[in-house]
């Protein structure tokens, strides 16, 4: 079992931000997990990657049980492609020392890497189209070069778990589309980490998602086949206004039929 979460809440100040969660990810599927902001996926990402602590229940991550291993070693287990992450990487740094220090889980590269990690390295950007970004620093890269050579810093200690924390956030339709396919040649590769998909916009579940887990106040509202998550009527209650889904080209796109205010 990837992730097993068993009748999980956190409370802050008093406040319910996730309440009885229960979840299991088994080994080779590929989830999306949807919710608007607020919802609390954040919260459930950073307990997930063992930054905060379950208020109640129980959770094991990597067939590893909270409070029976090191979570500074889990994390180096996980690929995590965050806009925080994003935030917290120096700008002067090239976008090949980025990458190689993903073999180490931190920000900035400190350790020393041999001729081996280099290829590794090399090979990850090449993959995902970034050869020519090697030797540019990050401050001079646009947000999706930024976020392609984020996955490849993600892939480059072979996670097992891999989370893409809403990486289309500030691309254009083109750059997110290319994003995407980078991302579904990612998960169909034959050894390819589980990887968990987070965003509130349907349209960015891509056929290789098979499963669906919808958050909402802090609660799963439904955890499924994406098949049968992402129907009309379901979709309509998840939202609380009438909304349509219709499939296209393999994609789900979603409208809204009524008024989002009286």
């Amino acid at each position: 079992m990837i992730i097993d979460i068993q009748n999980v809440s956190w409370d802050r100040s008093d406040k319910h931000i996730l309440r009885n969660i229960n979840w299991q990810v088994k080994d080779g599927e590929h989830w999306c997990l949807l919710g608007l902001n607020g919802s609390g996926k954040t919260t459930l990402l950073n307990m997930i990657n063992g930054y905060i602590w379950p208020t109640e229940g129980r959770m094991s991550v990597l067939g590893n049980p909270f409070g029976e291993f090191d979570l500074r070693e889990l994390r180096k287990m996980i690929g995590w492609v965050s806009t925080s992450l994003q935030q917290k990487l120096y700008g002067s740094e090239t976008a090949i020392k980025i990458v190689l220090s993903g073999k180490f889980a931190t920000i900035g590269l400190y350790d020393q890497t041999d001729a081996e990690d280099n290829e590794r390295a090399e090979e990850l950007m090449r993959s995902l189209g970034c050869t020519a970004l090697i030797n540019r620093t990050y401050d001079t890269l646009s947000q999706g070069e930024r976020q392609r050579v984020l996955i490849a810093r993600a892939l480059m200690a072979s996670p097992k778990l891999l989370i893409l924390d809403e990486p289309c956030t500030g691309l254009d339709v083109f750059s997110r589309e290319q994003l995407l396919q980078m991302i579904a040649a990612v998960a169909n590769e034959k050894h390819a980490p589980t990887i968990i998909y987070v965003t509130h916009h349907v349209e960015e579940i891509l056929p290789c998602f098979t499963k669906t887990l919808l958050i909402k106040e802090g609660q799963v509202f439904a955890a499924n086949d994406t098949t049968d998550v992402l129907t009309s009527e379901l979709m309509s209650d998840f939202f609380s206004v009438p909304v349509e889904i219709k499939k296209r080209d393999g994609r789900n796109w979603l409208s809204v039929k009524g008024a989002l205010w009286n």
